[in-house]
């Protein structure tokens, strides 16, 4: 499948979850991972999040938020927002041919 931005790489499902999560504002890790949870039905480990986090981070696609608290939180970038919804593209694309294909089986 082609891709408008070779830099985006592959995406991973715990990415995914990442971007989705911050894309409704900002968090820290423990929020990030009942959100997913909750919209999702994924569970996390902690240390799951944080290689996601850091690997994000690396991309540019999130950042740490100056905080005076413990916890550290994070937010998409705007080439974070971008990245999603490329990503987000193209798995409607995967689910419309993937719909498709079943009825087509079915005939």
């Amino acid at each position: 499948m082609a891709r408008k931005s070779q830099e985006l790489g592959r995406f991973t499902d715990v990415a995914l979850l990442v971007l989705i999560s911050l894309a409704e504002g900002q968090k820290h890790g423990y929020r990030m991972i009942s959100d997913i949870e909750e919209f999702s039905g994924t569970s996390l480990e902690p240390g799951t999040l944080y290689g996601a986090l850091m690997r994000l981070e690396q991309r540019g696609w999130i950042e740490p938020v100056e905080s005076s608290e413990r916890r550290k939180p994070y937010r998409i970038t705007g080439s974070g927002r971008d990245a999603l919804r490329e990503q987000l593209a193209t798995l409607r694309r995967v689910e419309q041919a993937g719909v498709r294909r079943v009825a087509w089986g079915q005939a």
